[in-house]
């Protein structure tokens, strides 16, 4: 198992440089990554400061730093103690610049600005948060999607991280034998997205979960007949309603609201056609 130290340095949260990091290196086996995050970096003595702990850890460098002054203080110091210094915006936005004929104006944070869109966010999540596991379903219209599905099958971290995109998600449990509202099926309802898991893996998540919680294990909610019975139910409601089903056995919540978004770009680009 390779150990080593990487650095990744950012003039705003460092969540940019983060993910593309870690995307980066997934595709690695064998190896043992100590992350060091150093955000909010705006000044060449802060740039100082983080290169004196660089070298303390000498590593690898990632950085997202859009002020020259800063980039370059970074790179040189980097360069005096030969340790690899990669600035992962440089190549798009250059590339970009010269496809749009266009000069860049750099400006740390500008991604995260209180703009609209920031807004827009802020007004999915709370809405997510007051339509998670089935509550006011009175006004689901207002919601660009709905989640339905059995119990565990991630709903409220995909509603979360949707809401994160600026979408309106609510989501509503699946029991047998419980009416769903009405909303669901008027005329004017949102996309709804039926959520379903492979029996044996939702039992294996619901057995966590009780003992999680120091409840009783031996209950219908991890009985293997009734799970599936229940996930059959589910599946019959799906397609009788023509509602979309993601499976998410083997789907990350990323992946599962990716293919939400594609649904929904999708059911758009319908709206928009004459």
């Amino acid at each position: 198992m390779q150990d080593f130290h990487l650095h990744l340095v950012s003039d705003s949260t460092g969540e940019t440089v983060t993910l593309l990091a870690r995307a980066c290196l997934v595709q690695f086996d064998d190896i043992q990554v100590r992350e060091h995050l150093w955000p909010l970096v705006r000044t060449v003595d802060q740039v100082l400061e983080v290169m004196e702990r660089i070298r303390e850890q000498p590593g690898f460098v990632m950085c997202t730093l859009v002020d020259e002054k800063n980039r370059q203080a970074l790179e040189e110091g980097c360069r005096l103690h030969q340790i690899p210094c990669i600035p992962v915006l440089d190549p798009v936005v250059a590339a970009l610049g010269a496809y749009l004929n266009a000069k860049s104006h750099p400006r740390p944070g500008r991604q995260h600005a209180m703009d609209a869109e920031y807004f827009a966010r802020i007004e999915a999540m709370q809405f997510a948060l007051s339509h998670d596991d089935g509550q006011m379903t009175h006004d689901l219209a207002n919601a660009d999607v709905v989640l339905l599905g059995v119990s565990r099958t991630s709903k409220t971290p995909t509603c979360i991280y949707l809401a994160n995109r600026g979408i309106k998600a609510a989501n509503i449990p699946f029991v047998p034998g419980c009416p769903l509202p009405d909303e669901l099926f008027d005329e004017d309802a949102p996309v709804v997205v039926g959520l379903t898991n492979d029996p044996k893996r939702l039992i294996e998540i619901r057995r966590q979960r009780l003992r999680f919680l120091d409840q009783d294990p031996d209950t219908d909610y991890v009985d293997e007949q009734a799970v599936k019975e229940e996930v059959a139910s589910a599946r019959r409601l799906f397609s009788q309603n023509e509602w979309p089903v993601i499976n998410v056995s083997r789907r990350s919540i990323e992946e599962t609201a990716a293919t939400i978004l594609q649904l929904l770009a999708r059911r758009s680009g319908e709206d928009d056609t004459p």
